[in-house]
């Protein structure tokens, strides 16, 4: 079989996958997820059931799936967000800004039933980790050259920061979730002001000298 029409065969599976993935996450919100049934997400979607069954073999596993990509794009989102920065203070000045607008984003589904069954899902404790780790090594880095505090161990201070920012899904503008960060950051700072190199640039992280990665 040529590579073309195998290419065009997985760019359809894939694009039928994902409309599997947004129609059941929508009905899910909108109904509950007692409430949603194949049927239901096999019509919305504009596929047979036997299509549907042939990709997942229930609503959950559905669920699950959009789930783990929804996870999957937020940490490549922080991560490309950090390593568009320069140095440890602008790096995780970006990460937290964007956190904390991700958390934002996601509150439509805080206090449903969507929002209950999703959290019991594992997938949600090793990004916490991932993302725990990610905000913990870059304060350590910024400790060392003394951009952040060195009094509270980084572990601590990671911890610190994903609580008080999952507080911006409650927020009622991107403008609250920027003061946030920023009455986070401070307390990172311990009254140490960010060294001049260290700051952004025009308030965007992305015109670094660098090529698009940082040296670390």
């Amino acid at each position: 079989m040529p590579k073309l029409w195998n290419e065009t065969i997985e760019a359809h599976r894939r694009a039928v996958r994902d409309a599997i993935l947004n129609t059941t996450a929508e009905l899910a919100a909108e109904r509950g997820v007692r409430s949603v049934t194949m049927s239901q997400i096999a019509e919305q979607a504009g596929i047979g059931r036997a299509t549907l069954y042939k990709y997942f073999p229930d609503v959950e596993a559905i669920l699950l799936a959009w789930h783990d990509r929804q996870i999957t794009e937020h940490l490549a989102q922080l991560a490309e967000v950090r390593d568009q920065a320069d140095g440890p203070g602008e790096q995780l000045e970006m990460v937290l800004r964007a956190f904390a607008h991700i958390s934002r984003q996601s509150r439509g589904h805080h206090g449903t039933e969507l929002a209950a069954f999703l959290h019991r899902d594992e997938r949600v404790v090793r990004a916490q980790q991932q993302l725990h780790g990610m905000i913990r090594d870059l304060l350590a880095e910024g400790a060392q050259i003394g951009v952040f505090r060195a009094d509270v161990a980084p572990d601590e201070l990671a911890t610190y920061c994903l609580h008080a920012l999952t507080a911006a899904a409650a927020l009622p503008s991107e403008a609250a979730a920027d003061r946030l960060v920023t009455v986070t950051l401070s307390g990172l700072r311990d009254g140490h002001p960010m060294p001049e190199d260290q700051k952004p640039t025009s308030g965007h992280a992305r015109h670094s000298h660098h090529s698009g990665h940082s040296a670390h």
